[in-house]
């Protein structure tokens, strides 16, 4: 399995189980941005604890390692989970939103995505992955995040809300982060 096919599963998986999902991370930022490698797949779920075992269930244990006990402390207390491919390698890191008003938005603003002929995946907007990034970079430092928001700014230049940014880089406390990208 690469990437892209389980990018195509976990995107169906979750429309046919009903659970309200956004692609971000590397995904998105490759999405609209840049290419780089990546091993794993950010998704942000709406996930309800009537629909733990569904989930679970759609990732079977002969092909895939998913701890019940993980998805039900992650939707308990709003954190993440993974869903393991062994044999691949790959992973998927599956948030739990909150009701935050910032994630709100931006599941109000996902964007449709054609990731192959005949599949379409939710992706969170490039201004809210930009956002996120903006927040895991002022978290961990880690510059692979200022990589790729200048990817997506490079790519996604014209379309780029910059106003909705601004706004929401005021209301996270991003301003000195993303100061490197607005300096003339």
């Amino acid at each position: 399995m690469d990437p892209s096919e389980l990018l195509e599963r976990l995107a169906q998986t979750l429309e046919s189980l009903r659970i309200p999902y956004l692609i971000t991370g590397s995904m998105a930022t490759i999405a609209y941005g840049e290419p780089r490698f990546t091993n794993d797949i950010d998704v942000v779920v709406r996930l309800a604890s009537h629909q733990i075992d569904e989930l679970c269930s759609a990732f079977p244990a002969e092909e895939f390692y998913i701890s019940r006990e993980a998805v039900a402390d992650a939707v308990a207390r709003r954190t993440q989970f993974n869903v393991l491919h062994p044999t691949s390698g790959l992973k998927i890191d599956v948030m739990v939103a909150d009701d935050s008003e910032f994630n709100q938005t931006r599941f109000s603003r996902a964007r449709s995505l054609r990731v192959a002929a005949d599949r379409d995946v939710t992706f969170a907007s490039p201004e809210d992955v930009i956002i996120k990034k903006l927040v895991f970079y002022r978290e961990g430092g880690s510059e692979k995040h200022l990589r790729d928001i200048s990817g997506v700014l490079k790519i996604m230049a014209a379309e780029i809300d910059r106003a909705y940014i601004e706004r929401w880089v005021q209301r996270l406390g991003l301003t000195r982060e993303w100061s490197a990208f607005t300096e003339d």
